[in-house]
């Protein structure tokens, strides 16, 4: 197969810094020189994404085989074996009738990958590799800001302030936020929400659309400590709250601080207000968390 196939030519010119290209052209000129090295990734990506013959967890676990036996750093053979795959999902997107755009807006997952890990690794690659299981198997996709896949409700009945009750069982609309330094703004949150509808409300009798997410970003103690005009305290409002986990340790550290979250709060860096807030609340020797929260959706508008 030809490496830096036309999928990663499109995305890589819509908005990847010269850097992570270079790092990108750089692994991909890898395989074009070694034969062997190239030999077998390409046949587990065929395997994996063009005969459909193996899972991805599968495939990862002969990447890491593979990235040992050639000397090669473990996340960057991962992501060789993600962004070669693209034009075998592609097909399937296309054969599906699935928009081009939808299918870039969800790979664009990527760009922030590689920004995570080149932040927290320092290495062109992806450590959360297996995160695109749901995007090869076809249930989850990106509409603007967010990504969405149905689930099934595992807690308690709920009832909505809408009147509408999601019962223990029943499906909602899972979504996840990826790193794309896009603000959660109301228009942004919005606007992706209105697009999401569209894909998933055939799978609502009602037309009326439930929503969830689980996420650092919806811990109810953010109220505590943010700042008033922080667009998250915004997107908390976009739900109600089903559940608050407390945490002694900030597991999602990475996620504000980068390379700096293994650090004692009083050396964290204070150099946004999101990471001056956080690390004044460590220091404080509180604690952190997340929160799981659920909304109804009209098409137009969250339901209240």
């Amino acid at each position: 197969m030809g490496h830096f196939n036309e999928e990663l030519k499109v995305m890589t010119a819509s908005g990847y810094p010269e850097s992570t290209v270079k790092g990108l052209e750089a692994l991909e000129a890898e395989l074009d020189c070694e034969k062997e090295y190239a030999a077998e990734l390409d046949a587990l990506v065929e395997r994996f994404a063009k005969k459909d013959e193996i899972a991805l967890r599968e495939a990862l676990t002969q990447t890491g085989e593979i990235a040992l036996k050639f000397g090669k750093n473990a996340y960057s053979t991962d992501l060789l074996l993600i962004v070669n795959s693209l034009p075998f999902l592609h097909e399937k997107y296309r054969a599906k009738g699935i928009p081009d755009s939808v299918f870039y807006a969800s790979m664009d997952d990527i760009r922030c990958k590689i920004a995570e890990c080149v932040e927290c690794k320092g290495v062109v690659g992806t450590f959360v590799a297996g995160w695109y299981d749901g995007f090869f198997d076809m249930t989850r996709f990106a509409y603007g800001r967010f990504q969405y896949e149905v689930v099934k409700y595992d807690g308690e009945d709920f009832k909505l302030h809408c009147g509408k009750t999601l019962k223990k069982g029943g499906i909602f609309v899972n979504f996840h936020i990826p790193s794309s330094g896009i603000p959660l703004t109301d228009e942004v949150r919005l606007a992706s929400y209105r697009a999401a509808y569209k894909h998933f409300k055939d799978r609502f009798e009602d037309g009326i659309v439930i929503f969830g997410c689980s996420s650092w970003l919806l811990y109810p103690r953010h109220r505590e400590f943010l700042p008033e005009n922080s667009n998250i305290l915004r997107f908390m409002d976009d739900f109600e709250k089903i559940k608050r986990f407390d945490t002694d340790s900030f597991h999602d550290a990475w996620r504000v601080f980068g390379r700096f979250a293994e650090l004692p709060a009083e050396k964290l860096p204070r150099d946004t207000s999101l990471r001056r807030a956080y690390a004044d609340w460590l220091a404080a020797g509180e604690k952190t968390g997340e929160g799981f929260g659920l909304f109804a959706f009209d098409g137009e508008n969250i339901l209240r």
